[in-house]
């Protein structure tokens, strides 16, 4: 039976840019489809029923050391809210799968030689206790928080579902010294990122992470036909410009070849106008195929608004010149022209499947967040909907 659980990243695990490292074992490591993501800003009142709700479960001693930790680290500290990401994910025995993944809670006493890197807690986990009294902990950094069982994960949904009633996407917590200095970029996971269970979006994030920008707003999502006919609106008009002459002249001189004819100028530009126009619009439609699973000439105008048959990861990050330090980690449009080290110089395949998009000034990121509306997140509905569904059965 497939059911929904989830994953929380803590706020320690996101500011020491440990959130790629983790999502890479998550996306690569469980048969599980990711679903939903959205960075949260927990108060204290989510904070008290959640730590309410890990006091109960009383399996063992580490449900309180969570309980603890929660009402330490995750409430707001001098009246900031810590970032914390939810990650929502899909199939059958998901609490079984994602907990087995996130590993059990070891204290140091169990010997160094005992972990192995295994779990995303052996890896990014911490518990030290004294060692005059290995039962008084000292110090506790859990990585990540996950249900043990479908029965707590069901509650925990309804409060995270309660709790993102009414709130946006994008999470404020910090006051800046400037705010005249801060900007926000849009960042689009592709959809070749997402074709099978891959290390990748974690690893893409991770190499994002060297910027030292935050991210404030995540989620999955499924461009509709008509989002991406708007968000690259502005290609279609540069691609018949750059191709229709290329494609006319090559034309022209295979005919010529052809047919041991010379043909006239005026040919040449026929050719541009039809058939150059033809291939320039079809690798226009290609595009939009790809970033939406649909071509715009096979679907019908009430339907263009659907959500698409492919996902993408939205990422808004923020921080000092952040629209030119993410573009300096992503790296030229065609891979093969990017520079060592860059995301589509590791990733990308061509100037279309090249892994990843990011603005490239402020204006065409106010556009392009406005497309994909950033600060609406579908994920409250998502758990909504299941609840709804698991009542009802």
């Amino acid at each position: 039976m497939e059911t929904i659980s989830y994953v929380m990243v803590t706020p320690y695990t996101i500011a020491k840019s440990r959130t790629g490292g983790v999502m890479a074992r998550l996306l690569s490591r469980v048969d599980l489809d990711l679903i939903g993501a959205q960075m949260i800003a927990p108060d204290e009142d989510f904070v008290k029923e959640y730590a309410a709700i890990l006091r109960q479960q009383r399996e063992t001693g580490s449900a309180t050391l969570l309980a603890d930790y929660t009402e330490q680290h995750l409430a707001p500290s001098g009246g900031m809210k810590r970032q914390t990401l939810l990650l929502l994910f899909k199939g059958e025995n998901s609490c079984e799968k994602l907990t087995a993944l996130c590993g059990h809670i070891h204290g140091e006493h169990v010997g160094i030689d005992s972990f192995s890197g295994e779990t995303i807690r052996d890896t990014y986990a911490d518990l030290i206790t004294d060692p005059a009294d290995p039962e008084k902990v000292t110090y506790f950094e859990p990585a990540v928080m996950t249900p043990p069982d479908q029965k707590w994960a069901d509650k925990d949904l309804e409060l995270f579902a309660r709790f993102l009633k009414g709130k946006g996407n994008i999470v404020k917590n910090i006051q800046y010294p400037d705010p005249s200095k801060i900007e926000q970029t849009l960042v689009i996971l592709k959809p070749d990122n997402w074709k099978y269970a891959s290390s990748k979006p974690g690893t893409i994030i991770d190499m994002f992470s060297r910027t030292g920008l935050r991210i404030v707003g995540i989620k999955v999502h499924q461009f509709s036909l008509a989002q991406t006919l708007e968000f690259y609106g502005p290609v279609e008009s540069a691609l018949q410009g750059k191709l229709a002459p290329l494609f006319g002249k090559k034309a022209r001189e295979l005919l010529e070849k052809e047919f041991t004819v010379p043909l006239s100028k005026a040919t040449e530009k026929a050719l541009s106008d039809h058939f150059g126009m033809e291939y320039a619009t079809d690798q226009f439609a290609q595009i939009i195929e790809f970033m939406s699973g649909m071509r715009p000439d096979r679907v019908p105008p009430e339907e263009r608004h659907k959500p698409g048959t492919v996902k993408c990861m939205i990422l808004i990050y923020e921080g000092e010149q952040a629209i030119n330090k993410i573009r300096d980690v992503l790296g030229p449009t065609d891979p093969l022209k990017a520079p060592g080290g860059t995301v589509r110089r590791e990733f990308g395949s061509n100037v279309m499947v090249n892994t990843a998009h990011a603005s490239d000034s402020p204006q065409s990121a106010e556009r392009e967040m406005g497309i994909v509306k950033t600060n609406e997140n579908s994920l409250g509905t998502i758990i909504d909907d299941y609840l709804g569904k698991r009542v009802a059965g």
